[in-house]
């Protein structure tokens, strides 16, 4: 549990990630679309995709020539039950990871 708990914190820790987390929480993207609202190359997307497809914050499948990116609903469990523990943090949910992203990220449709 502690490597996978490793590897969640490490993929949130990274701003651009955690727009990808946001963006994916409307619903299921193509990696072009994406990389669209970022200034880097579409390698340097993939490679944040890598990462938290590793951290299993995010599932990534092949439909026809598309590769699509779909968020893990579940994969935050375990940090939320890790935090937990200190008897400070509620449950996470995805409704309030969301509002915490949209609060803390500039507007990415610009």
């Amino acid at each position: 549990m502690t490597r996978d708990l490793d590897q969640a914190f490490a993929a949130l820790a990274d701003p651009t990630r955690r727009a990808i987390l946001t963006m994916l929480l409307e619903d299921d993207m193509a990696v072009t679309d994406v990389a669209e609202p970022f200034e880097m190359s579409l390698a340097a997307i993939s490679k944040h995709l890598g990462v938290l497809t590793a951290a299993g914050l995010i599932s990534q499948e092949k439909r026809g020539r598309v590769k699509w990116c779909k968020l893990e609903p579940d994969a935050l469990r375990a940090a939320s039950v890790w935090m937990q523990g200190f008897g400070q943090f509620e449950p996470v949910n995805l409704e309030a990871f969301e509002r915490f992203l949209a609060a803390e990220l500039p507007d990415q449709s610009a």
